[in-house]
């Protein structure tokens, strides 16, 4: 397996286009050809004994080699450079392939489902042979090895795909192995057990498929950024001189190792501009060249004087006595004649207890408390990063 492995990734990058390329036309290629060979001797061994839950685990293989030419597919359209029609590139076409593997799964599971059940409504007699039981026994050994080889794959290069992959085949070794066990009890204690344990493994395919399908929505319907990956964007940021405070963090990903990502950067008002924006070119290219993440950052400047900073702390308070998860930011106060604008944005989390308009009412009568000259501005934001609070 390590051989196979260190095939296909020659590079340090394990995220580069290339590599993975390599990657899943490599695990494609084993899979078809694994694949073809266990469903002709399953469907021998099916043949043989007679028995409805081993020829539809033959073409549970059958499937699986379907199965492998998509992933081998969607790695190839991923690897496509972008174009006019499609300037992000092609990456999400790995996450469809992913979702085609788990849809045949699941055709798989059902139809498997459908004729255990008519096994055990009109049970038959299967025949013990050592000849199918050895091709049996042989077909889990491939399987925990296709298994083995994609799931540390899909760990390496991080593919929705591949992972969905090995998922389906350690259900195979699991449903053959439940087959095989069903073939000796049937021999030697002569119990009908070929529909149920037909079921049974239809109920376990079925469950794999649902499990590897949301691990590929996710991604094409758009989940949140990894709060890891969001903490080591705050360090590197934060890290840099002139940087004050990171908030409004957006990501988008276009596929693996294919991902956009904005953010605001705050900045001293009264700092030196060409330097800052010499800095912020550097992290955008830092994080590049670390996480893949083509970045946007816009610069915030903030006042932060003694006046500013102290009000700021005072209204970040009353945020917080609403709730603790509140947060706020580009906070600027605009002084007039008549009054003094309080501006902010405050940070609700998804799924808050009160509405955007009960926030913004709480906060004002916080900061109309302090003083009736204040005129509260507030902008309500979300947070696009799961348990994330805006620095």
């Amino acid at each position: 397996m390590d051989f196979f492995i260190r095939l296909c990734l020659r590079g340090r990058d394990l995220q580069d286009p290339e590599n993975r390329q390599r990657c899943g036309t490599l695990s494609g290629g084993i899979g078809i050809a694994l694949n073809l060979l266990l469903f002709l001797g399953k469907l021998l061994a099916g043949m043989i004994t007679a028995s409805i839950a081993v020829t539809a685990d033959a073409f549970n293989n059958l499937s699986d080699a379907a199965s492998s030419v998509v992933t081998l597919v969607g790695f190839r359209l991923a690897g496509r450079e972008a174009d006019e029609e499609h300037p992000f590139g092609h990456g999400r076409m790995e996450y469809l392939a992913g979702l085609a593997v788990s849809m045949l799964i699941l055709l798989v599971g059902l139809e498997l489902a459908k004729s255990s059940v008519g096994k055990m409504l009109h049970p038959e007699p299967v025949d013990f042979n050592l000849l199918p039981a050895g091709i049996l026994a042989v077909s889990i050994g491939v399987k925990l090895w296709m298994f083995l080889f994609n799931r540390e794959l899909s760990r390496r290069i991080h593919s929705a795909a591949l992972a969905a992959t090995a998922a389906d085949s350690l259900s195979d070794a699991v449903a053959t192995t439940t087959l095989l066990l069903g073939l000796l009890a049937g021999h030697f204690f002569h119990l009908p057990l070929d529909g149920w344990l037909g079921l049974a493994v239809a109920l376990f395919i079925l469950r794999t498929g649902w499990g590897a399908a949301k691990d590929t929505i996710d991604p094409l319907l758009g989940r949140p950024m990894d709060p890891e990956l969001a903490a080591d964007i705050d360090r590197i940021v934060l890290g840099h001189d002139y940087i004050l405070g990171v908030h409004d963090l957006v990501y988008h990903d276009y596929g693996p190792g294919r991902a956009m990502m904005s953010l605001h950067a705050e900045v001293p008002a009264d700092g030196n501009f060409l330097e800052i924006h010499d800095v912020i070119d550097h992290i955008e290219r830092e994080l590049k060249a670390r996480h893949h993440i083509e970045t946007s950052i816009h610069m915030d400047p903030v006042v932060r004087d003694e006046r500013t900073q102290a009000l700021r702390d005072q209204v970040a308070a009353i945020a917080k006595g609403i709730d603790p998860r509140l947060s706020i930011h580009d906070f600027r106060i605009t002084a007039g004649p008549i009054h003094t604008n309080i501006l902010f944005d405050v940070v609700v989390p998804y799924g808050f207890r009160l509405s955007d308009s009960q926030v913004r009412a709480g906060l004002c009568t916080g900061v109309k408390e302090l003083s009736d000259r204040y005129f509260p501005v507030i902008q309500v934001d979300h947070s696009y990063v799961e348990g994330r609070r805006d620095s």
